[in-house]
């Protein structure tokens, strides 16, 4: 593998298996991890307050949370570290690909968002707003055709960064380890990081550390996007629009993204809850099943890019013998 450097190979290796392979239909890691972090906290959070301490002492429920998290991740973060230090040259590199292919979701991603695009074209809408209900938290009984567009062209461009790029970016600066906390950090958000009642304290340290962790990727992601598609525009969009986006790191990711595709995102949109205000980003005509596989395309070629970039700078800083 004298040709290219390891790291950039481990990368290339995994973005191969989830493309040919895709993530595993049963016994799959995260869901285990998933069930153990419920079993958790159930036992640790059985008796959520019903509003956040007035006190400036923090609450209760954030020391539960941060036990929690540290429970889950310390010791199987601990673990790989430990194994990829102390296995064979060999085991170690098997070990990096098959972790971080089972990190990454590409190929789920774009599966998902064929989902949409596809009914779309052929004027299914129904078919189309159960297949976006899978993969957004919005009620989309009631979405138009550029709606559902809009839906599933956003959850492309947001999904991307953290189910793809953030992956890569994590593995390529602290490997194993690092892709396999990011990814469980990551789950316990999607799980936890919740403003309701039961989850407003116990979820506030997984999700501050998901936005800690995703803070450098969302904007490597953000340029990514601009770079490969309408680059000032997209600029432009992230510089003005993505600071209003409730979201330090999915306004970014979307405003660029929404730029660079030339197609206006965000707006208001129907939740369970009621209709939420969200600002407007990017510019141009309406999503529709086009922009969906747009943004498929800029997520896939941004991932490659990552690879050959990163295995292009190793080169040139040793030498050529990385």
């Amino acid at each position: 593998m004298d040709w290219l450097p390891v790291p950039a190979a481990v990368c290339a290796a995994a973005l191969l298996l989830d493309y040919g392979l895709g993530e595993p239909r049963r016994w799959h890691p995260l869901v285990g991890f998933g069930r153990l972090a419920s079993a958790l906290e159930a036992r640790l959070n059985s008796s959520p307050s019903p509003s956040p301490s007035p006190s400036p002492s923090p609450s209760p429920g954030v020391g539960r949370g941060l036990l929690a998290v540290l429970v889950l991740t310390a010791p199987l973060t601990g673990l790989a570290w430990l194994t990829v230090s102390l296995a064979p040259a060999w085991l170690a590199l098997v070990l990096e690909v098959t972790g971080l292919w089972l990190a990454l979701s590409l190929r789920g991603l774009k599966e998902h968002g064929l989902a949409v695009a596809e009914p779309l074209r052929a004027g299914e809408l129904d078919a189309a707003r159960s297949s976006v209900g899978r993969i957004v938290s919005r009620d989309t009984k009631a979405l138009d055709e550029t709606e559902v567009a809009a839906a599933a062209t956003e959850s492309m461009l947001e999904n991307g960064a953290d189910a793809v790029f953030a992956s890569l970016f994590w593995y390529l600066l602290a490997g194993l380890p690092g892709v396999l906390l990011h990814r469980m950090i990551n789950t316990l958000d999607a799980m936890w990081g919740y403003r309701t009642e039961r989850f407003l304290t116990f979820g506030r340290v997984a999700a501050r550390l998901d936005d800690a962790m995703n803070w450098f990727p969302a904007r490597l992601t953000a340029l990514t996007y601009a770079v490969l598609g309408r680059t000032r525009q997209a600029l432009r969009c992230w510089r003005t629009q993505g600071p209003t986006w409730e979201s330090p790191n999915a306004g970014p990711v979307m405003a660029a993204g929404a730029g660079a595709l030339g197609v206006t995102l965000g707006g208001p949109a129907p939740y369970h809850g009621g209709l939420k205000q969200r600002p407007v980003l990017g510019v141009g005509p309406r999503a529709s099943a086009d922009s969906i596989a747009a943004a498929l395309v800029l997520v896939e070629r941004g991932a490659w890019v990552w690879v050959v970039l990163y295995a292009m700078g190793i080169l040139i800083m040793t030498g050529g013998h990385g």
